[in-house]
């Protein structure tokens, strides 16, 4: 897979969830939300630093919950601190208010040939953008309710680490990462496939119907499947973080193979969603390789992909999941910004002092 080099013009999509953190999970645990007017706040502070960069434009997904009415109004101003403002063109695409708006607005925008793509959500918001986005990077900002994928970050120095790689001022090779995914394949008997992917977590849960996209009851679940398994992460990834940990970008990943309430080898207590403490039967686990598919053990049920349920299996269909390194680019913003500082970068209107020697 090869680094993506940014366009010549710079050009920076923003795809800003408006509905992220509005699941069942804020009802069932103790969970904090994230107004709309926060989120207008992100947005600006995102396009003062791309400005800074010399970001002049901004491609954006629309919206109809009131995102873009208010940050429009800010907008239009242009005094103050939002005199500075990078301009922003929002897309002409239809708006459902559901998964499809992230997916359709992601692939547009790698269309117009976008350098990096900042996302605003959660997994499952990430998610969609990454099945989209093809080589174009992702800088993601944390404002869903489960958040193992995107980093809790100020958005003032995610704008400012977007805005120099899509300027071309760090090289790919200093701003990007390469991240794992899991493949999910569904093959029926008569040899249709269904596929999708997750960033963090597929799970695999005994409930025949979708129902309400977020899964947060335990007693449901058969497996996890983790492309990695980070101890301190909320959500169903933290079963396997706690019981054997496995690096963003180190090899492999994990399965765990849940059992019965009351059965198993122990039970592990488990954060699943923010203030929501779940004890988890485990009856065990093991190390998931690169290219290597698994086949699921569970005859029926539902996969859900990041903490969403997405796809259903019926008796006589094979699911399998593959874990695949390497397979997509995010931007790695404390690498940025750290290569900004040695450059210089940031400085302007002096000589480049020396450096300075130990």
């Amino acid at each position: 897979m090869r680094n993506p080099a940014p366009p010549r013009t710079p050009l920076v999509g923003i795809i800003a969830n408006p509905i992220s953190a509005r699941d069942i999970r804020r009802v069932v645990a103790n969970a904090s939300g994230l107004q709309l007017a926060e989120r207008v706040s992100i947005v600006l502070r995102l396009l003062s630093a791309l400005a800074a960069c010399g970001i002049g434009r901004v491609l954006m997904m629309p919206d109809r919950e009131g995102l873009k009415v208010m940050l429009e109004r800010h907008l239009s101003r242009r005094q103050g601190p939002d005199a500075a403002l990078a301009a922003v063109d929002y897309l002409d695409m239809p708006v459902t208010a559901r998964v499809d708006d992230s997916f359709r607005a992601a692939h547009m925008m790698r269309e117009a040939g976008v350098a990096a793509i900042i996302v605003l959500g959660g997994d499952g918001t990430h998610r969609a953008v990454v099945r989209e986005c093809g080589a174009v990077p992702v800088a993601g900002l944390s404002t869903g309710t489960n958040n193992a994928f995107p980093e809790m970050r100020e958005p003032t120095i995610a704008g400012l680490a977007a805005g120099l790689y899509a300027a071309g001022r760090i090289p790919a090779a200093d701003a990007l990462v390469r991240n794992k995914r899991l493949d999910i394949e569904i093959r029926d008997a008569r040899g249709g496939v269904r596929s999708d992917i997750a960033l963090v977590d597929a799970v695999i849960s005994h409930e025949h119907f979708i129902g309400a996209r977020a899964l947060w009851k335990t007693d449901t679940l058969a497996a996890v499947y983790v492309s990695y398994a980070d101890p301190q992460a909320i959500g169903l990834s933290a079963i396997a973080g706690l019981l054997e940990p496995v690096g963003r970008h180190e090899s492999g990943g994990l399965a765990v193979e849940l059992a019965a309430p009351g059965c198993g080898e122990f039970e592990l207590c488990a954060p699943i969603a923010p203030g929501l403490m779940c004890s988890v039967p485990i009856d065990g686990w093991r190390r998931l390789s690169d290219g290597v598919p698994q086949r699921v053990r569970q005859r029926a049920g539902i996969v859900a992909l990041d903490g969403e349920r997405e796809l259903a299996f019926a008796p006589g269909d094979e699911v399998t999941v593959t874990l695949r390194e390497g397979a997509f680019h995010s931007l790695d913003v404390a690498a940025c910004m750290r290569y900004a500082a040695r450059a210089g970068l940031m400085r302007h209107g002096m000589p480049m002092p020396m450096p300075v020697r130990s």
